[in-house]
Formats: C-alpha cells, structure tokens, sequence
C-alpha cells in the first residue's frame, strides 16, 4: 500500500504560510528531533515523512516565491518520492563535515555508505537492509571514487520484521563499512515515530489551526 502524495492543497500560498510559519517550524524541529538517529561523529540519519516533506516544499516555495500550482507541484513531483510506503522507513543520510579537509579525507573513504546501513532487530537478530537505491540515484549521488554528503536511503520491513520491531523487540540502526563503525539503539521516542511510518498511521500537522 503506497502512502499517499502530498498535493498542491496540502501546501499553503505564501502570505498563509508566513502567517504560520514560526509555529510551524517549531512543531517540525521537534518532529525531526524525535525521527533523527546519530551514527558515530559523522553521520546523522533523519527519517522523513508528510510533515518533513512538507516542510521541504513550503520552505523551497517560499525562498524561491514561488506561487503557482504548476511550480508548488513541480516541487512536489521532486520530494513526494522521499515518503514512505507502508511496511517502509525512508530517511536521507548526511555525511556531517564542515572543513574542506574533512571533505577531502571522509568522502572518498565513505564510498558506498548509503549500502552500509542496518536496523538489527531482537535476539536472534533480524537484519533489515536498505533497497538499492534508483539507477539515476546512485549515479548522482555516488561516483567510483567518491560519494556524497546526502543520500536517500529506504528500507523494506518484511511482516515478520515489522512485526518484531513494532512489538518492542530491541531495535539498532548499524552502520558496517570498512572505513566506519557506528552502532545506535533507538530511544523509546523514535522507535513510535518510526512504528507509526511502518503502521501507514503518520498524520499530518494541521496547518490551518497553527498561528
């Protein structure tokens, strides 16, 4: 079951949005605290859903002015494919280096990263692996000799695992790579976020009463 795209009527117009757009932000900066999972020193992993794509669009319609319903669906067209399905997680990785010497010395050592993530479920463990990510992704974003400091990750719970990490079995985001080691059990917090993305029951803030 696919969830369902966000639309042009699920974006306000500019003048609405700056009505609500301090309440709002505060709301999603929570949201987001509770959907982000640190990996190490470096990585961060923010699993996104309708509000964090949400919250993409209007802050693009409104740095870009944008204030048609052709350019807010185009914006659409780009981010709606980040939400989750149910039975997924979708979430974007960031490779967090703020020197141009980190870049220089992590991206080419972190080839292959975004392939290098894990939720580890229960004891025995359950290994949930993302899917490979899209022909045009991987060209984009990973190169032979150097990868990105963004990618889209999505993984596929089977019944079985999604049943497992609904039900209170311990649940572990991993990172394996050669390069990099990170392992973070999820809080409490995160884990009902993420079971509520798995479950297809994530509503949307509702933006008309904010303000």
């Amino acid at each position: 079951m696919a969830a369902s795209p966000l639309g042009v009527g699920d974006i306000l117009d500019l003048r609405a949005y700056d009505r609500v757009r301090d309440d709002y932000r505060r709301q999603v900066i929570e949201l987001k605290r509770r959907r982000r999972v640190a990996l190490g020193p470096i990585l961060t992993v923010v699993f996104e859903c309708a509000d964090t794509v949400r919250f993409q669009v209007q802050e693009m319609a409104r740095a870009e002015r944008i204030a048609t319903d052709e350019g807010v669906q185009h914006e659409l067209d780009v981010y709606n494919h980040l939400l989750p399905e149910v039975g997924e997680l979708s979430a974007t990785l960031f490779v967090e280096l703020t020197t141009e010497e980190d870049l220089r010395r992590w991206l080419p050592r972190l080839v292959g990263i975004e392939r290098a993530l894990a939720f580890e479920l229960g004891d025995p463990v359950a290994v949930v692996v993302p899917s490979v990510p899209e022909a045009t992704h991987a060209e984009a974003l990973t190169r032979e000799n150097v990868t990105a400091a963004v990618h889209y990750v999505r993984f596929v719970f089977p019944p079985a695992a999604r049943a497992r990490f609904s039900g209170g079995d311990a649940a572990a985001l991993v990172v394996h790579h050669p390069e990099y080691e990170a392992r973070a059990v999820l809080p409490p917090e995160v884990r009902a976020e993420l079971a509520g993305d798995l479950e297809g029951r994530s509503e949307l803030i509702p933006l008309a009463v904010l303000g």
